[in-house]
Parts: C-alpha cells; structure tokens; sequence
C-alpha cells in the first residue's frame, strides 16, 4: 500500500493537482482544469475493528471491495457508488445511498480523514472513535467538497450492522399508507407512477411488514429497482428521467441537472472555507461542489 508520506510527495506544495479514483463521475462539479496533476490515494484495508464498528482504509480503495469484505463480518459502511467508484471519490461527491432514512448519510460516515492540504503538508481531520468533542467538525466539510478543501488519503469510517435480508415491493399506493404500514422502510422511491418500496431487517420483521404491504395491493419484485445516483439540483417535472426518495425529497436521476440556485450568504460563506483551505486554488482546480 502507497504511505501517506508517498502521496503527501506526489500531491507536492504548488502545481494544480487532482486525486483520480474511479473517475465514475469525472465531470461533476464542471470541467477540471487543463494541466492539473493527476495523483492517486493509498489501496487497501488497513485494519478492521469490527466490535468498534470502525474501519479503516486507503481512500483509493474500491468501494465494492471494501463492502464485500464488511460483509463478511455482517457490516457495511452507508456509501453508494458505481462499480468501478473508490471511497475516496464516493465520500467526496457525498454519496449517499438510497437507504438513506435507514442508514444515514454519507456525511456520518467519516470519523477521520489522514489528509494532504493545500500547502502540502499532512493534517489530520476528526478522530478514530465516537464522541462528543468541541471545535469544528472538518469532515462534515470534506464530504461532498468534490476534493477543493483537502485530498484525502487515509480514513476511518463508521461501519453499520448488515440486515439480515431485504425484499422490493412497488405499486400504486400511496406514501402515507406506506409509512402507515411499515416501520421506518429503507426506501420509499417513486417514478411519478408507481412507488417502490424497500423492506430490510431480520427476516420476522420482514415478513411481517412485507404482509401489511401485500395488502395495500403492492407485489414483490424479482429484482431491485434500477437506481441512478442523486442528483443535487432541482427536480425537473418529467419524471421518467428518474426516481423520487419520498422519504427525504433526494431525485435520484443519469440526467444532468442545472446549476444549483445559491443565496448570497451560502456563497460568501462558501467562499470563505475555500480561501481559508486552499487560497491559491490549486486543489482539483475547475470543480465546485455547487456546479453540476
């Protein structure tokens, strides 16, 4: 596995430079810069703490290979991502998945992040364990930041317990009665027609709520709804570009949405982070996590 001090000297003090990982969504956040520098993040699990419900890993990592391995000690860590998507690039889109009322966001799962800033020197962001501490919460601010705030290297993320199985129903039924019916679903998605609704938990629990919805008249599914990543933008009125959480009002959609409306104290606010991060704008040069 590459060292946080091999990446700290590939990352180097003053050319523009880019973390490449899976590159499954390149272009979001606007074109990068011509003439940045490509690096990559550190491979591989260094260790588990499965009674902790930590892991931690190089940020390079495919994120199928980390969620094949946690499910092998019945875990998973709350991200989503194409096939080819590492944990790295997973945390800095801010990819949530579409269990998210269950789970949570991808915000709560970095505990701490082994850094490079822009002035190429290591620091360390948050901490290995749960707890409540004072000062900023940086790796809030690194998730979803499109990586112009900092290139992570290593992290430690939050592992969650594995449901013990899962079951798709959809039909014509409305949300209330959905939420009616069931406790707290894993996801409640609509394509403006039909509602699709996921059941996950120990096979009692499932079994159970999978009755009170065969009864409002929805089916089982032979398979999972296809899924396209969220969205950050405004939801357009067509919806068969995509697929609506009813749960959290996320549009989950292949379709590029227009730039993001931004009020004024957002953008100075914004504005301020990046200038205190990175002031001569040299950390993957072009992006901003507020362009689609």
């Amino acid at each position: 596995m590459k060292s946080m001090k091999e990446f700290t000297e590939e990352v180097g003090e003053t050319s523009f430079v880019t973390v490449r990982g899976g590159g499954t969504r390149w272009n979001l956040g606007g074109p990068l810069m011509e003439g940045a520098i490509e690096v990559t993040a550190p491979i591989g699990v260094v260790n588990f703490k499965p009674e902790e419900m930590i892991v931690r890993v190089g940020a390079g990592t495919k994120l199928s290979t980390l969620q094949k391995e946690l499910t092998e000690l019945k875990q998973e860590v709350a991200l989503e991502g194409f096939s080819n998507s590492t944990v790295g690039g997973s945390l800095a889109v801010g990819s949530s998945s579409h269990r998210r009322a269950r789970i949570g966001a991808a915000s709560d799962v970095l505990l701490q992040a082994d850094c490079v800033g822009a002035d190429g020197k290591q620091f360390v962001a948050g901490g290995p364990t749960v707890k409540n501490v004072t000062g900023y919460d940086i790796c809030k601010l690194l998730v979803s930041s499109l990586g112009t705030l900092a290139l992570m290297g290593l992290v430690t993320l939050r592992t969650r317990p594995k449901p013990e199985m899962g079951v798709w129903f959809k039909g014509k039924v409305l949300f209330e009665e959905i939420v009616r019916s069931c406790y707290r679903p894993a996801s409640v998605l609509s394509d403006g027609s039909e509602t699709f609704v996921l059941i996950e938990g120990y096979a009692q629990d499932v079994e159970k709520e999978s009755a009170s919805l065969e009864k409002l008249g929805m089916r089982v599914m032979e398979s999972a709804p296809i899924i396209p990543p969220v969205v950050k933008g405004p939801v357009k009125d067509d919806w068969n570009e995509g697929l609506l959480d009813l749960q959290i009002g996320a549009f989950h959609s292949y379709d590029p949405q227009s730039e993001m409306p931004l009020a004024d104290g957002v953008k100075k606010l914004s504005d301020r982070i990046k200038n205190n991060f990175d002031p001569t704008g040299r950390l993957n040069p072009g992006r901003s996590p507020y362009r689609n």
